[in-house]
């Protein structure tokens, strides 16, 4: 044992006794259970409260089944022929807003949500000014509010809004409370194509997206219609889960927008226009040339007090116009490349004069081409290489290749092979 320490205990001791009172010595105190951290204690809803809560959300949904099969089809129709004019964009800018497997059209008002939000949060959204959304089409008064107001679910003229929510098969909305500062209560839905339920209280999570266990689950059949309002419509959320649309899916929401709900200003809303067009559309090759020239002459002429977002998005705009040009040389310059490497390979290879005369020139000229006989043959070819080429359709280049072809034929057949000589083993030994 190490000099001075006579028990295992005053060694741990000693190894402490600089750490002072700010930890605990061993074997000397005793441990006080009362200083562990514990975690806060939530209080967990009663089975009573839990029943309570789906109580309300039931006395806040009324449901009805008011449209036959024959009507049914009849607003199909409508509803597809609005799809069919959202596609070929004959619609305003805040009327469709589509997403993944959902697509929304709004008529009369129309109003910012989710990531169009500038601030997000509840209490946030507002109405487009004026004219911003195309007006409520006719046939969603005379197929669907009127017989809403026939029924008595809504008084005249309550329904100043419609939306129609298109959702193909896996398709969702996630959970929402709709505006209290936008629109007034009851909320009017009428679904049609498929049949599909409305959860209430549930919990999203994305990455994959996943769905809590909601707290109610009202089922929605084709031609119903569903009212909520009271602590259904203002105290809990109500969405639609991926699960519970298992076809194709449309409903028109009916609402009325209250007279003193928030709305956006002309000047605001351009800039919102601009800063949503921006995240959402990605510009092409054309588009941002042109954004280069236009931000380039606009920073000559602007102060020097210009916002940095703009001196942001002009460098990203230079740099991506630069990217481009780039491209777009190494391009061109591959062209020419491999234009001058044909014209380069043209012109080494000989004409069909040239190619015509040379075994004449060889002739005439080379001793070599007079006493071979392979030679006076080539010579007394190229006499008539005009007419066999018209007369077999070969260009210069394949008629050369079958010359050279029919010369080694000949060379092969007019050589003289070696004569073989027997050597006896022995008689070389004896010389």
């Amino acid at each position: 044992m190490a000099a001075g320490m006579t028990d295992l205990r005053h060694k741990l001791d000693s190894s402490y006794r600089h750490l002072g009172d700010r930890k605990r010595k061993p074997f000397e105190d005793e441990y006080d259970s009362s200083r562990r951290r514990r975690r806060p204690s939530f209080e967990r809803r009663s089975f009573e409260d839990e029943i309570e809560e789906v109580k309300k959300i039931h006395e806040g949904c009324k449901q009805c089944q008011l449209f036959s099969e024959s009507e049914c089809r009849e607003i199909e129709k409508k509803i597809d022929e609005v799809v069919e004019i959202g596609k070929n964009g004959k619609y305003k800018e805040h009327t469709v807003d589509k997403a993944p497997l959902r697509n929304k059209y709004f008529f009369g008002e129309g109003y910012t949500y989710g990531a169009q939000l500038a601030k997000r949060g509840p209490g946030q959204e507002r109405l487009y000014p004026h004219g911003g959304v195309d007006e409520i089409p006719k046939w969603i008064f005379e197929l669907v509010v009127s017989r809403l107001e026939e029924a008595e679910v809504v008084p005249k003229g309550f329904i100043n809004s419609a939306v129609i929510n298109d959702y193909l098969p896996g398709g969702c909305i996630v959970s929402h409370v709709d505006p209290i500062h936008i629109f007034d209560r009851p909320i009017a839905s009428v679904s049609f194509f498929s049949d599909s339920a409305l959860s209430f209280g549930c919990k999203f999570s994305f990455k994959p997206i996943r769905v809590s266990k909601p707290k109610v689950c009202l089922p929605i059949s084709r031609g119903c219609v569903t009212l909520i309002s009271g602590y259904a419509a203002n105290e809990v959320t109500h969405c639609i889960r991926p699960e519970d649309v298992k076809a194709r899916r449309a409903v028109i929401i009916l609402r009325r927008v209250l007279p003193d709900a928030p709305r956006l200003e002309p000047s605001t809303a351009s800039d919102h226009d601009r800063h949503t067009s921006a995240s959402r559309h990605t510009p092409s090759h054309q588009s941002s040339k042109r954004d280069h020239h236009s931000h380039h002459h606009r920073s000559k002429d602007s102060s020097p007090t210009s916002s940095r977002s703009e001196r942001e998005r002009s460098e990203k705009d230079r740099y991506r116009y630069d990217k481009d040009k780039d491209r777009s040389d190494r391009e061109r310059n591959g062209k020419e490349r491999g234009r001058s490497e044909k014209e380069r390979s043209s012109e080494s290879s000989p004409s069909r004069e040239s190619k015509r005369k040379s075994p004449v020139s060889v002739e005439n000229g080379s001793h070599a081409s007079r006493s071979s006989p392979h030679g006076q043959a080539k010579a007394e070819d190229t006499k008539t290489s005009g007419k066999d080429d018209k007369q077999s359709g070969l260009s210069p280049l394949k008629r050369l290749r079958k010359e050279e072809e029919e010369g080694l034929k000949r060379e092969k057949t007019e050589a003289v092979p070696p004569k073989r000589v027997k050597i006896n083993r022995h008689q070389l030994s004896k010389s």
